[in-house]
């Protein structure tokens, strides 16, 4: 057992549920920033129902109680070592004003999608205290409050340099001793851009569907979706994206037909690949939403053909 992380979550979604149910079971002291009014609403706990991966490759099912200590504001400096900033891409900028007077010394992980410059999007955090990563979890919260959904047993993270800083460091071990594998990225600013072309794809292909749930299985729908992404690499390689520095995340664009079938036969297969869309039965909400418009508002102003996405959100 390593040293406590005293580990602020902000909000208490799919994603800063299941990493901050990890956290706390590996002996990380955790609370969950939540709005006003929230806390009554949220309750003590909250059902999960998850396929993890750490263990075993296939996943085991896990279903627990998790007891959840839920705060409605932030006011002293210094409270926390880490605060995990998981919202969606276009909630960034609030939330960045909102911590940057009231995070003291913490190191902030933005977790999730972005798709301006990285540091221009949670400005006014100082850029010193700021590292980049991207989980690999998902899933969703039914109407009984229940949260089903799916845990990798790798985290990536961007790096800075050979040699990682103290705070890199800090986060590395509060996610190692949560059982979790680093996968570094050196170029994290080109990787969350080409996930973003990856989930406008996914998500221009979930409004043909009804929902990522009715893709799985579907290989015509996948490869559909993996077409509409490639049309983004154009609009990446204009933003300065090096894409040779990622043959892995490129792989699906190069053998769209091959991976849809391939990601089609996992999600039949693989109780993880089907956790990650089964949840997603809303092709309407708010960030796959914002996801689509940033994306073709981007390629438009570039002056760069997109025309199944164009189609899509028609």
């Amino acid at each position: 057992m390593g040293a406590t992380v005293r580990i602020l979550m902000f909000g208490r979604g799919v994603i800063a549920t299941i990493y901050g149910q990890a956290f706390q079971e590996a002996g990380h002291d955790v609370e969950f920033l939540v709005r006003p009014g929230r806390a009554a609403e949220y309750g003590e706990s909250v059902q999960t129902d998850l396929i993890d991966t750490r263990r075993a490759l296939r996943g085991q099912r896990t279903a627990s109680t998790f007891k959840t200590r839920l705060r409605e504001s932030v006011e002293l400096e210094n409270e926390f070592d880490l605060v995990v900033l998981s919202v969606g891409h276009h909630q960034l900028r609030e939330a960045a004003a909102y911590l940057a007077p009231r995070v003291g010394a913490a190191t902030v992980l933005v977790f999730g999608n972005v798709w301006d410059e990285p540091l221009a999007a949670v400005a006014p955090i100082p850029a010193n205290q700021v590292i980049f990563g991207f989980p690999q979890a998902g899933g969703g919260f039914t109407d009984d409050g229940v949260l089903h959904g799916g845990l990798l047993r790798s985290v990536i993270l961007g790096t800075t340099g050979a040699s990682p800083s103290r705070r890199e460091l800090t986060v590395r071990a509060a996610f190692q001793q949560a059982g979790l594998r680093i996968k570094e990225e050196a170029d994290m600013r080109g990787w969350l851009w080409l996930h973003f072309a990856s989930d406008a794809g996914m998500f221009s292909q979930a409004l043909k569907s009804g929902g990522l749930a009715n893709m799985i299985g579907d290989r015509r729908a996948l490869r559909e979706a993996f077409l509409t992404s490639r049309e983004l690499l154009p609009v990446l390689k204009e933003r300065g994206v090096d894409l040779r520095r990622h043959p892995e995340a490129m792989l699906p664009y190069r053998l769209p037909r091959l991976t849809g079938t391939a990601f089609a036969l996992a999600t039949l297969v693989l109780p993880i690949a089907r956790a990650s869309l089964a949840a997603h039965t809303d092709p309407n909400v708010a960030e796959p939403r914002a996801v689509l418009d940033d994306a073709l508002r981007t390629s438009r102003q570039l002056n760069i053909a997109t025309p199944r996405l164009e189609q899509s959100v028609r």
